[in-house]
């Protein structure tokens, strides 16, 4: 008999919300995304039989790996960042995106730099206020082209001699700090949050015995952010029966965000399900019911084309596969306060649990 996870009680343990923020703290930008997927690894080796990677640092977990019949539960490591482009005589360093990084809360941030030889501590600089407003009447904005890093060097060999070079990649130094209400905030919830519930899927069916019909492929990918990359040879790679895509999604509840354009979806009111053309209706209603008969909350929201996740990657790879965005209500996404709600968090992997424990290779996903 298949053991349910009680929503009265916490599902996060000490140990496993010790690995949340050190892998939330350790960067993992887009194609060096190394860093974090070892964490990832040591934290979900013991729960599951096997462990594969690809050439460009996609992990999986697999459950009962000889068995034919394959469903994925997904996730992506990757987090924005920016690469070093140019160098000035002066040693300042101009920049360009790696990722969606959103340029205009740069100013004033303090960063690393990874180079050859380790991380340098840099900061966005900016110029005062007062020189700003004094010589125009209109004040300048952060645009990619104005926005530079200074590391302390004040010219070009100097930066070279920290192991700086074109094309090393920065992050941000914020990390995981928790507030008022059991809200966590920390730079790359988007989607390191995802990286950790489907490992928490994977734990927590190992401490339960929990015996699957299939065979599980815990999916950490990367290069979501530039393209659903990893997404992409890994539905390649596996050839999924049935996929499970989990991604952070908008709280629309702050101020200047358009609910008739974005929906209504708020922290704390449990995981997002989404309607749209990838996701396949059937499993989507499959998901709707586990929801139900768990008493799990659930919020509905609408995309149009495409989810802009790596469910589109899965869903429309090989034959096709049947699949279905689970999603986190997430504030400030794509900044380094990125906030979420303890609560949602227990709730989707409530609700990714429970629904691999409702599938089998008989579910009857056809239309016809």
């Amino acid at each position: 008999m298949a053991k349910t996870v009680k929503k009265s009680k916490s599902i996060l343990t000490e140990k496993s919300l010790n690995f949340f923020r050190n892998y939330i703290n350790t960067p993992s930008p887009v194609g060096f995304e190394y860093t974090g997927q070892k964490l990832w690894i040591d934290y979900v080796k013991p729960y599951v039989d096997d462990i594969i990677t690809d050439p460009y640092g996609s992990a999986v977990g697999v459950i009962n790996p000889t068995n034919s019949f394959k469903v994925v539960l997904e996730a992506h490591v990757d987090e924005i960042s920016w690469f070093v482009n140019y160098i000035t005589n002066e040693g300042l360093m101009y920049l360009k995106r790696n990722g969606g990084v959103d340029h205009q809360i740069a100013p004033g941030q303090r960063v690393w730099i990874h180079g050859k030889d380790g991380p340098v501590k840099a900061v966005f600089g900016w110029p005062a206020i007062h020189t700003r407003i004094g010589n125009s009447d209109k004040e300048p904005v952060p645009k990619v082209e104005n926005l530079f890093l200074d590391c302390g060097a004040r010219n070009k060999k100097e930066i070279e001699d920290l192991g700086i070079h074109v094309g090393a990649v920065v992050t941000y130094q914020d990390g995981f700090d928790e507030l008022a209400y059991d809200y966590f905030i920390g730079r790359a919830f988007d989607n390191r949050i995802g990286g950790f519930m489907i490992a928490e899927v994977a734990r927590l069916l190992k401490e339960n015995r929990q015996k699957l019909p299939f065979g599980l492929y815990i999916v950490n990918s990367v290069q979501e952010e530039i393209g659903l990359r990893g997404a992409e040879m890994m539905a390649r790679r596996i050839k999924p029966n049935i996929a499970i895509i989990t991604d952070v999604t908008h709280d629309t509840g702050t101020p200047m965000i358009n609910k008739m354009v974005e929906g209504d979806t708020s922290c704390g009111k449990g995981p997002s399900l989404s309607y749209g053309p990838a996701v396949h209706n059937k499993l989507l209603q499959l998901v709707e019911a586990v929801a139900q008969k768990a008493d799990i909350p659930v919020q509905l929201r609408a995309v149009s084309r495409s989810t802009g996740t790596d469910t589109d990657s899965f869903a429309y790879a090989n034959d096709g596969c049947p699949s279905v965005l689970v999603s986190i209500p997430l504030r400030y996404m794509h900044t380094t306060v990125e906030m979420l709600h303890k609560n949602d968090i227990e709730q989707t992997i409530r609700l990714m649990y429970e629904t691999a424990l409702s599938l089998n290779p008989n579910t009857n996903l056809s239309y016809f």
